[in-house]
């Protein structure tokens, strides 16, 4: 659909609090800004580390279906 298909391999976002350290960059993109080409992280682990911040087990968000565990 549109707008869901546009930076899904490189993208940025502002982290404040939670214990962040101020004034990092973590990796890097093309010269487009189309794909991550530096420290590449999924989106999954960026959602794991903004829960732990929180001071939340992302594991918790974990249930199993068909023998996997399967991530909400």
């Amino acid at each position: 659909s549109m707008g869901r298909d546009h930076l899904i391999k490189g993208f940025s976002t502002v982290l404040a609090g939670g214990g962040i350290r101020g004034g990092v960059t973590y990796g890097a993109t093309d010269d487009f800004g189309y794909n991550a080409v530096e420290n590449v992280v999924h989106v999954r682990d960026l959602h794991a580390t903004m829960l732990h911040s929180l001071g939340i087990d992302h594991n918790r968000f974990s249930v199993e279906y068909q023998g996997l565990d399967t991530k909400l």
